[in-house]
């Protein structure tokens, strides 16, 4: 199944309780009184008839699933509840590379991003939104992406990896991933501003 038939098949349950289908499908939400951080990628994984992916980013060879989430504000209107992680830095490859042949602008192209809504902790309800691609035929996206990934390569080559910081970047930012807060390992991250840009909700 290639990215346009998984959209087209993931378009059909847009406004459907992702939880309601969790049951359906058996996947489970908590488990041993843990939250199964995965579990709205599994059930849309379920619902393509595909086997579920254990990996946080499922990659299925020509397209990759990312699942994001959505929360209401006091008004309302919906914002993205948080940034999104596209790939680790190899602070090597990316001194090396220029952006069109770098492993950031390659990542994105083959992205397929779905929104849910997010109401609490418990995930007693989380409506499918939208499903999206990475739109980046848009000229000035393509040219802020291109900027902030050449900030992180300049600063790798001129001043070293551990001079990245997560205030860098204006739709993608380098920020530090790994378990604990002395992590040296680092990730490109879709800030909020860019996935607001990307489904529209800006």
């Amino acid at each position: 199944m290639d990215r346009a038939m998984a959209k087209a098949k993931i378009s059909e349950i847009i406004g459907t309780d992702l939880r309601t289908l969790a049951d359906r499908y058996s996947v489970r939400v908590f488990k041993c009184g843990k939250k199964n951080k995965g579990w709205a990628g599994h059930v849309i994984e379920r619902h393509l008839g595909l086997p579920i992916n254990s990996a946080q980013s499922p990659n299925f060879g020509s397209w990759e699933l990312k699942v994001i989430s959505l929360r209401k504000l006091k008004n309302g209107k919906l914002t993205v509840k948080e940034t999104m992680a596209i790939t680790m830095i190899d602070p090597y490859n990316v001194s090396a590379t220029d952006f069109n042949s770098s492993h950031l602008k390659a990542k994105l192209q083959k992205q397929l991003v779905v929104a849910r809504i997010w109401e609490n902790q418990q995930e007693t309800r989380s409506v499918l939104y939208g499903v999206y691609n990475f739109d980046l035929s848009n000229v000035d996206i393509m040219k802020q992406v291109e900027s902030d990934y050449n900030l992180v390569r300049e600063t790798i080559t001129n001043k070293g990896f551990g001079y990245l910081t997560g205030r860098m970047g204006v739709f993608i930012q380098p920020r530090t991933k790994g378990p604990g807060h002395g992590s040296i390992s680092r990730a490109f991250y879709a800030r909020t501003g860019f996935l607001k840009k990307i489904i529209g909700i800006e």
